[in-house]
């Protein structure tokens, strides 16, 4: 009978784990829910040009946070509770011989709860930061609203100052880019003259090495120098010509 007392004894504990560790999923997963909504709901009402609507819903939205919080908090330590209470139960006298699936059991129950509590800390921590970031956001927006509200003038001369500002720096940007163009320009026709450079001083080293080369191109030169004169000389005979002929 004893044995058979201690049995249900630990099917009441097991029972009293799994029926707290379904209360903990379904809380968790509403827990989720409500801390992905809570970003996503500001960001509707960001538009929003009424300030009582958002503040009501953010304070329903925190309420139900702590609320939320503080129920899975009590069902982890309830679970904590069962979970030790089944630890007891594993050393008590008469269990040696199941002291395997016991504690089999035992580490499945403890590794769940395990999960669920960083599962808990995970998005509580992930809630707090959304809520600070958002609270931040607000307060800078608002600072925002009152000075656009309060000085519609100086944030006209503010926003021709800034399109001012950026015409500036596109003029800068230009000059920059045409200077960048020029210098590189100037180094093109360098590395050209150093070229033409380098094939003239080729040339008259050839021709000094080769006086027939030489002679052959003073020969050229003297030739072209005389073609010149001669077409020179025709030009100006024939355009006496025209002269004389136009004006008789």
């Amino acid at each position: 009978m004893a044995g058979i007392g201690s049995s249900n004894y630990w099917e009441d504990l097991r029972k009293q784990a799994r029926q707290l560790e379904n209360e903990l999923d379904l809380k968790l997963v509403s827990f989720s829910k409500l801390c992905t909504s809570y970003s996503s709901s500001r960001d509707g009402r960001r538009g929003e040009t009424s300030d009582t609507t958002p503040l009501l819903n953010n304070s329903t939205q925190d309420r139900m946070f702590d609320t939320m919080s503080v129920e899975i908090e009590q069902l982890l330590a309830k679970l904590t509770g069962v979970n030790d209470k089944m630890a007891e139960y594993t050393n008590t006298p008469g269990t040696a011989s199941l002291n395997a699936a016991l504690m089999h059991t035992l580490q499945r129950h403890r590794d769940i709860l395990q999960d669920y509590t960083h599962e808990f800390h995970k998005t509580k921590s992930n809630f707090l930061a959304i809520r600070e970031r958002e609270d931040l956001l607000g307060s800078v927006r608002k600072d925002i609203e009152t000075y656009k509200s309060g000085s519609g003038v100086n944030n006209r001369r503010t926003e021709l100052f800034l399109k001012e500002h950026e015409h500036l720096r596109n003029s800068d940007r230009l000059m920059d880019d045409t200077i960048s163009i020029a210098m590189a320009t100037k180094e093109n026709m360098t590395s050209q003259r150093g070229m033409l450079k380098s094939i003239h001083s080729r040339v008259n080293t050839l021709a000094n090495r080769f006086p027939t080369i030489n002679s052959l191109i003073q020969r050229i030169n003297l030739r072209k120098r005389r073609d010149s004169l001669i077409l020179g000389t025709v030009i100006g005979v024939c355009t006496i010509l025209l002269l004389l002929y136009a004006f008789h």
